[in-house]
């Protein structure tokens, strides 16, 4: 397998540190809001990677953590009158909502900011005895980007070129050696939460967050690191320097980051104000096409949000979801077709699934590996069709179509019966009652009608089919 490492700019081929184990990180939400689609995208991203991971047989633990504590958070405890813990709970528990939604499997860690305060200080303190970092009076302690010699090998920025305040959103140059040094123990603000630490009381700065919560629980070295794009700087490059600095060894093997989702050109961002969250998103559109949308581009591409496309992406699942339902509905008859076309078939999905596979080891890449499940697709309907595939070949070709969809994280089981209403299927077992009695005005009624409900019906081999209009 390669992904493309944003450290050295190249497409590698994957090498764990330890062999048939996966060590990953990727950068969880700051939970004082409902995420959006840019949100979305890095937790399907990284979802599908550990589950392709997975599929091809590594063992991978994975941590993705919650942000809950930073500016953002105290500001909206205030805004509501409430706890930023209130906050932090509220906004969690509607992260699973929308996360489970999206069929985003459970990390093996997720840990809290807050229940890493330990560790956070473990590292601060590393870096104050080894001369790294230093304190600002009333403001907090800082880490010295010019102590760095390697600091930029990631956004390949040049401490020279570095603005005041770079290294942290917002902040201001006074009391600092450096512009880009950065604030990793913030003392506290009247109305803060706060820990006591060596340097006093406050809290830790938000980069020092992901570098302690890796350490607590993956180690000191890690086989990937992942986050959106927007994270390269000053976000990963700064859990790089304070990591490594502390740590003395390399922090991530690889570094692989997801593009922008983009509306009307521009990236979706909650500070730009043009976001659609997925709790809005999912009142148009079932969670399962917001998943199959984001996956149909390619994950370093950047994707264009719009109805049209959402829609597109919504028929183009229903077209595998169909398949599925017409091969399971095939196996489950009595009608066993010859196998003339067993062959074309089993080479079909033998092929489909190759190429599937192909394509997902080179760099992730769902977009032509959705390609793949079209063909087979194409391939399971046109046998179906002809009634010319055993069972057995049908079986294969089912049992295939759900084994890569499955890695991608698309659920057909739930699409399988094509939401038929049981006021339909009454219907249609009163029409072939009234075909077995040879009523056939009867059953023409009942056809119409099951047709003025928008479904339609069809007499097979296998018995009657039922399927949306």
């Amino acid at each position: 397998m390669k992904l493309f490492n944003t450290l050295t700019r190249y497409k590698e081929d994957f090498k764990p540190i330890t062999e048939g184990h996966v060590k990953m990180y990727a950068c969880g939400p700051t939970v004082y809001n409902y995420f959006h689609l840019g949100n979305a995208r890095p937790f399907v991203t990284f979802d599908t990677l550990r589950r392709y991971l997975e599929y091809r047989g590594y063992e991978v633990e994975f941590c993705q953590n919650f942000t809950d504590i930073d500016d953002k958070m105290i500001n909206r405890a205030k805004e509501e009158g409430v706890t930023v813990k209130d906050i932090a709970d509220k906004y969690i528990a509607e992260y699973y909502v929308d996360a489970d939604g999206l069929n985003c499997l459970r990390p093996t860690y997720q840990p809290r900011a807050t229940e890493s305060i330990d560790a956070i200080i473990g590292i601060v303190q590393a870096l104050y005895d080894k001369g790294i970092a230093y304190v600002i009076e009333g403001d907090g302690v800082y880490y010295d980007v010019s102590k760095d010699e390697h600091y930029g090998k990631l956004s390949h920025y040049k401490l020279d070129e570095l603005v005041a305040g770079g290294g942290e959103r917002g902040a201001s140059y006074e009391g600092k050696k450096n512009p880009g040094d950065f604030a990793i123990w913030k003392f506290k603000k009247e109305g803060e939460p706060f820990w006591d630490s060596p340097w006093g009381e406050g809290r830790p700065g938000w980069h020092i967050e992901c570098s302690a919560m890796i350490k607590k629980h993956l180690g000191d070295t890690i086989d990937i690191h992942g986050g959106g794009q927007d994270l390269i700087f000053p976000h990963h490059e700064n859990e790089i320097a304070q990591s490594e600095c502390a740590n003395g060894c390399t922090l991530a093997n690889y570094w692989v980051h997801n593009a922008f989702v983009n509306v009307d050109g521009e990236k979706m961002s909650k500070s730009l104000g043009n976001f659609f969250t997925i709790r809005d998103i999912v009142a148009h559109f079932p969670y399962p096409v917001i998943r199959f949308f984001i996956l149909t581009g390619h994950y370093r591409m950047p994707i264009n949000f719009s109805d049209e496309l959402l829609r597109a992406a919504q028929t183009s699942l229903q077209r595998i979801s169909t398949c599925a339902a017409n091969l399971k509905f095939n196996l489950e008859g009595d009608a066993e077709g010859d196998d003339s076309a067993d062959e074309e078939l089993i080479k079909a999905v033998e092929e489909s699934k190759n190429s599937f596979i192909a394509h997902m080891d080179d760099d992730l890449n769902t977009a032509d590996a959705i390609t793949d499940i079209f063909g087979l697709v194409k391939t399971a309907n046109t046998a179906v069709s002809s009634g010319k595939a055993s069972k057995a070949a049908l079986k294969q070709a089912y049992d295939t179509l759900l084994e890569i969809t499955g890695v991608l994280g698309i659920e057909l089981s739930a699409e399988e019966d094509n939401g038929i209403p049981a006021e339909i299927t009454e219907l249609v077992e009163q029409r072939a009652a009234a075909k077995k009695n040879k009523d056939f005005a009867e059953a023409d009624r009942i056809r119409d009608l099951i047709t003025s409900k928008g479904y339609s019906v069809k007499d097979t081999p296998q018995g009657p089919q039922v399927e949306k209009l």
